[in-house]
């Protein structure tokens, strides 16, 4: 990407600033940075191409004549929805002929983004998965609408349809996410604690103690990208999936399991050799046993760490 180019084609339109002085440009963009890495995380389900999009997003933004643009968020937000909207379509092609299970791609997050409710929802593996069953116009207007509360004008321009369309695909994508969300989710320190007792079971080889930690009809679900090893299709019963969790991890040495934060909800990772594995997301539902349903390998060859966070005044 040829920024600096960019940057320095910047600083000479705006002459009186000091040439070591961030350009306008530039100042905009870093600002709504974290805002439209997560709009574009919440549409694409990974985090290396929401990555690529908000360099196409620069790309663009770079040549943009700044005295025109009336709103600088809004403009950039509408960039990088088109440009997200885009590979969300390449990725939909890609995903039809993908063997295995596709999941969306584990997000490193700090403790802080939980705090958040209403963002720590939207991009939890569960909602992340809703959200995969939509259509990318959907998706793109479920994520400005609900997530992000952009007014219907404002999405309207993002996505390229009238204002009356947007509506509607905002009222299909609402029921639709609706009727698939997960319902009776636990606290943060719940999942905690049952994510130990889990570690603990799992790093002793206890089948029995996992038979008595997972649900009935636990899922597991695993997605290596074609780069590491994973289970191709879902595997049901508590069983079942312990045999194969205390088999696969059972090997791995208990420093290597650790506890994080991925998509804003306690989660744990495995390390070979000081790498980065497996990632390991869980829920875990009110008033049913402690159910870890999807374990999560990656479609690339790191999970990303990166703290989404709306810029302030977009909600």
């Amino acid at each position: 990407m040829n920024s600096e180019h960019n940057q320095s084609a910047h600083t000479e339109k705006t002459p009186g600033r000091p040439a070591d002085a961030p350009d306008p440009a530039t100042e905009t963009f870093v600002a709504h940075r974290n805002l439209l890495f997560t709009v574009a995380y919440e549409m694409l389900g990974s985090a290396a191409d929401a990555e690529d999009v908000l360099q196409e997003t620069w790309l663009r933004w770079a040549g943009v004549d700044l005295d025109v643009v009336r709103d600088r968020r809004a403009y950039l937000v509408r960039i990088t929805t088109r440009q997200a909207l885009s590979r969300l379509r390449t990725l939909g092609r890609r995903k039809e002929s993908y063997v295995g299970t596709w999941l969306p791609e584990p997000l490193l997050t700090t403790p802080d983004v939980a705090e958040d409710v209403e963002l720590a929802e939207s991009v939890s593996m569960a909602m992340m998965l809703v959200m995969e069953t939509l259509a990318p116009s959907e998706r793109a207007v479920f994520v400005l609408r609900e997530v992000f509360g952009l007014d219907y004008e404002e999405i309207s321009e993002a996505v390229g349809r009238s204002r009356d369309a947007v509506r509607q695909i905002a009222h299909r994508a609402r029921a639709h996410v609706a009727a698939r969300r997960p319902r009776g989710t636990v606290s943060q320190d719940e999942t905690r604690r049952a994510l130990e007792a889990f570690r603990g079971a799992v790093e002793t080889g206890d089948v029995q103690g996992l038979l008595d930690i997972l649900a009935p009809d636990v899922v597991l679900l695993g997605d290596g990208g074609g780069i590491r090893q994973a289970v191709l299709r879902p595997v049901v019963g508590a069983d079942k999936v312990a045999r194969l969790l205390v088999a696969g991890l059972g090997r791995v040495s208990a420093p290597a399991l650790r506890p994080a934060h991925v998509n804003a909800a306690p989660a744990l990772v495995v390390h070979l050799e000081d790498e980065l594995d497996t990632v390991m997301a869980v829920r875990i539902d009110d008033g049913a046993p402690p159910t870890p349903p999807s374990w999560n390998g990656w479609r690339r060859s790191d999970c990303s760490p990166s703290s989404p966070s709306p810029s302030p005044g977009s909600r």
